[in-house]
């Protein structure tokens, strides 16, 4: 019985390993603003890649009151069996060129003048960003999104995971903006209904990974 679960589980793990690279190549191929590629995506599928992201999303919700809500994104971040980080190159500091205005200034210049949040604990995003390149992440998103549904993958995206990334430097690129895209394939949608306990759920599973990871013989012996 033991090892029959054991190779459910790796046929699980395996199944949406597959699923977030079909959805990589979905976000990848989807249509893109003057149609230059400049979308950063990013895949993190081991348990302490995704441990640690949780960590610093459950860390960032002391530098903002109103960051409570992260704490329960690190919850759904420690559920999720993949998390894709997808952010954009350009729109924080090389514009369109149209101005179109969508941003709130009425030439490109302006957007590249402006004064920019400080780099700060409390602050996500330092913003101002280019609107029409913006867009490129949310098509790509989108198309990770089609995709998951059509598959049958659970999924949600996430703003506190684009900017726990940024402050890990997760991406290869120097990005602005980022979101985070996270997937699972379990019997429950774990992203729908979180537990009503939910920080004392979040906080017996930290202690129980962190256990794993530094005790791990330890565990398969007598867990």
């Amino acid at each position: 019985m033991e090892r029959k679960m054991r190779e459910y589980e790796e046929r699980r793990l395996e199944s949406v390993r597959l699923a977030s690279k079909l959805l990589l190549a979905s976000a990848t191929t989807s249509p893109r603003v003057g149609g230059v590629d400049e979308i950063s995506i990013h895949v993190l599928d081991s348990r302490d890649g995704i441990e640690d992201l949780a960590i610093a999303i459950d860390r960032m919700a002391d530098d903002n009151p109103r960051w409570d809500f992260f704490r329960s994104d690190a919850v759904q971040v420690r559920d999720a069996d993949v998390v894709m980080i997808m952010a954009d190159r350009r729109s924080g500091h090389d514009p369109m060129d149209s101005n179109c205005n969508l941003c709130g200034y009425l030439l490109c210049d302006g957007l590249r003048d402006a004064d920019r949040l400080p780099a700060e604990p409390p602050v996500a995003f330092r913003g101002p960003f280019c609107l029409l390149r913006s867009m490129n992440m949310a098509y790509a998103l989108n198309g990770a999104v089609t995709l998951a549904r059509q598959m049958g993958i659970d999924h949600t995206i996430k703003m506190s995971v684009g900017a726990a990334a940024l402050r890990m430097d997760l991406l290869p690129y120097k990005c602005d903006i980022a979101l985070g895209f996270l997937a699972s394939v379990t019997e429950k949608n774990p992203f729908m209904d979180l537990p009503r306990e939910w920080a004392e759920y979040n906080n017996e599973t930290l202690q129980n990974r962190l256990i794993h990871r530094l005790f791990p013989v330890f565990r398969s012996i007598y867990s």
